[in-house]
């Protein structure tokens, strides 16, 4: 039922229209009523109609006014004014306005119902033509654009000043205005390989649902393996957004079971756009913990200081060992990032930095890295012996025996070993896009085709191949998806007499209107005025 507000100082009036018009009949309800403009508002804020039918003449705030402010406040609400004025000039305020209907008074009730019929219409087609536009929102998942990735890059490192920040926001549609902002990190994979898990796929698309449902998130891809929210609100607001963001994350992959690794860290809060990259800078050094205590799945400033190391005592009987563990260098070496690498290595030796005054223990650790990175590298194919050469020429010199001839040596070799990963990676991802495209170039008809679908063909899980297919194709799998159809769908139209809904169909849209408003909104032109055009 659409909702309708009356507003009209003759009560007589009010009640003739609330009671002798088939409302329930036509599809609308009265919510409410009021004497004056004045009166009026504070109503229809609260109860929010779809139409408004008020006097033009009414005392403390006429009809004119009132629409002026409802249009303002409510852009979608259809105003009906009736008036017993013929003169222009109010016909022509109102239609400035942006009143829908200007009916002169007497109105009878065939007229009224001929209108209310048409405003139907009307608010029927703009909210069909609405949830198009959101679901065509959705299925582009936007955060995995490439100006979108580039732009938190950049907000976060701080190569932007403010006014190019807002300038890049709104060339992307982003509103980023806000009293107070925060970071959120996550990242989540299968722990054995990032092979497609229904679980992981479960939970995934109701995390990435929740981030873009509300608009005090805004979700970025970061790499590959990691995702980043931009929380926003107000200040007394930021730190249950914040929790809320953490908890989703925590509840949507905890569900997921023991085989699906997940981390995630929350930074601090700030007011100004600017502070931003301080914030991230701190944020990298508590995510670096990830592979130093992969068992911590939200991971904070608190629970990570544990791994500091003790001013206290110098020496090699103050290490712990466990925190030298070669899996840690495994992990980082199995999902980290270049951009990461940096505050790895500053925070694993960090935690044993009192021992490196040992020369045994200093000898211990480098041949740990060095048989760590080389046993890592023969895993991704290639030969340890000319691993082994190249990473023995960065081993610090024998007189070399300091902390940050160390630091040198674990960034060295974790970059030099990183390089082999993504290289072999590369050569893999292209083979699985490879796939994934001769799959959906055979299935793209079909309505049911989705990113899960082709996941589960190629054996990847959906974050995974998402993250993957837009970095070797250059678009979104949605925008290819799209891409196909199209394509198809203007052969269709220009070489056979099909209607539109029969091509919509066959083209893998079992909605013809949505196929409509796809082909209007990606070829600019409607396929009825694509079919003609191409005739002439």
């Amino acid at each position: 039922m659409l909702k309708v507000f009356l507003a009209d100082d003759e009560t007589i009036i009010r009640e003739m229209l609330r009671d002798n018009m088939p409302w329930e009949q036509e599809g609308f309800i009265v919510v409410g009523e009021a004497p004056d403009g004045e009166l009026a508002l504070p109503m229809i804020r609260k109860l929010r109609p779809d139409v408004l039918i008020t006097d033009i003449k009414m005392p403390f705030m006429d009809g004119l006014a009132l629409a002026k402010l409802a249009v303002k406040e409510f852009p979608d609400m259809k105003i009906v004014i009736i008036s017993g004025y013929e003169e222009f000039d109010y016909a022509r305020q109102a239609i400035a306005i942006g009143v829908t209907e200007y009916l002169l008074k007497p109105v009878t009730r065939a007229k009224l119902i001929e209108v209310l019929r048409e405003l139907q219409g009307k608010i029927g087609s703009e909210r069909e033509q609405q949830d198009y536009l959101e679901k065509f929102r959705r299925e582009a998942q936007e955060y995995e654009q490439f100006a979108r990735r580039k732009f938190f890059e950049q907000l976060v490192s701080g190569e932007l000043s403010v006014q190019q920040v807002y300038e890049e926001a709104e060339k992307l549609g982003l509103d980023i205005h806000a009293p107070c902002y925060n970071i959120v990190l996550f990242s989540v994979q299968p722990v054995r390989s990032n092979s497609y898990s229904e679980p992981l796929e479960q939970a995934q698309g109701e995390v990435m649902q929740f981030f873009l449902r509300y608009p005090d998130y805004l979700l970025f891809r970061w790499n590959l393996q990691t995702c980043a929210v931009l929380v926003k609100g107000d200040t007394e607001k930021i730190h249950p957004l914040t929790e809320r963001c953490l908890e989703v994350i925590s509840q949507g992959y905890g569900k997921a079971g023991d085989g699906i690794g997940w981390h995630a860290t929350a930074g601090v809060p700030v007011s100004r756009l600017s502070n931003l990259p301080e914030t991230f800078l701190e944020l990298q050094r508590i995510w670096a913990y990830r592979h130093i205590a992969p068992q911590l799945h939200i991971l904070n400033a608190e629970n990570t200081r544990i791994f500091l190391p003790s001013r206290q005592d110098e020496g090699l009987d103050t290490v712990d060992v466990s925190k030298v563990d070669p899996s840690v260098i495994r992990n980082a070496l199995q999902s980290a990032s270049f951009e990461e690498i940096p505050k790895f290595a500053e925070e694993y030796l960090g935690s044993v930095r009192e021992g490196l005054h040992s020369r045994m223990f200093f000898q211990y650790l480098l041949l740990s890295i060095r048989f760590t990175a080389a046993s890592f590298a023969q895993a991704t194919g290639n030969a340890p012996e000319d691993f082994l050469k190249q990473i023995d020429q960065m081993a610090p010199p024998e007189t070399g025996y300091t902390y940050d001839a160390m630091l040198e040596y674990l960034k060295d070799v974790l970059t030099e070993t990183i390089l082999l990963r993504d290289n072999a990676s590369k050569t893999q991802n292209r083979s699985l896009v490879h796939k994934a495209v001769a799959y959906i170039d055979e299935n793209f008809t079909s309505e049911s085709l989705s990113l899960n679908e082709v996941s589960r063909a190629i054996n990847v899980s959906a974050n995974y191949f998402s993250a993957i297919f837009s970095q070797e194709m250059g678009s979104t799998f949605i925008e290819y998806v799209t891409r196909k159809r199209m394509e198809l769908a203007r052969q269709l139209l220009l070489t056979t007499d099909k209607r539109s809904g029969e091509i919509a169909f066959a083209v893998g849209y079992k909605d013809p209107h949505y196929f409509s408003f796809l082909f209007r909104k990606t070829q600019g032109c409607t396929p009825r005025d694509f079919r003609n055009g191409g005739k002439k």
